[in-house]
């Protein structure tokens, strides 16, 4: 299911669930996710409360319990899409785009993926796949390339992120 709390220019609900089910199959994710699209205030207050940190940013992903999983839930992805559209701006491309490369970066968490501990496990197979779904720069890709270190997902345990 994908909610469009907050418009996103070029995006539509139905577009983002195709490209959704779409990124789902190419990682191989099974089970359902949910993506919510909101503001950057309630990205802050989810990062706060899961996180400990209180400061807005642009995708969190909740991986599903193992029992909900066995019952095809995969867990949910939440954007911003204020910081999404910063990002497209200052990236170059469409801010549809930037909430698709978002949402291909929670999927993969939702997968298993954990760039922080995977030793580039993840970053490979986000070019892999941004090539193949045909996005932009792949996100653990930009901020490599610009020094940044990606942040722990919530509800991701150390060794399944």
């Amino acid at each position: 299911m994908v909610i469009l709390q907050k418009k996103v220019a070029g995006l539509s609900q139905r577009s983002l669930e195709r490209f959704l089910l779409r990124a789902r199959r190419s990682a191989g994710l099974v089970g359902v996710a949910n993506v919510l699209v909101t503001t950057s205030r309630a990205l802050r207050t989810l990062n706060r409360q899961f996180r400990g940190k209180d400061k807005a940013t642009d995708v969190l992903s909740f991986p599903a319990f193992s029992a909900m999983k066995e019952r095809a839930f995969a867990g949910d992805i939440a954007i911003s899409a204020e910081i999404a559209a910063q990002n497209a701006t200052r990236l170059g491309h469409t801010p549809a785009e930037e909430v698709k490369i978002l949402t291909l970066h929670g999927v993969l968490h939702l997968a298993g993926f954990d760039h922080e501990r995977d030793n580039g496990a993840m970053a490979r197979k986000e070019v892999t796949l941004r090539q193949e779904l045909k996005l932009p720069a792949a996100l653990i890709e930009r901020t490599q390339s610009s020094g940044q270190s990606r942040k722990q997902m919530p509800g991701q345990s150390r060794s399944r992120q």
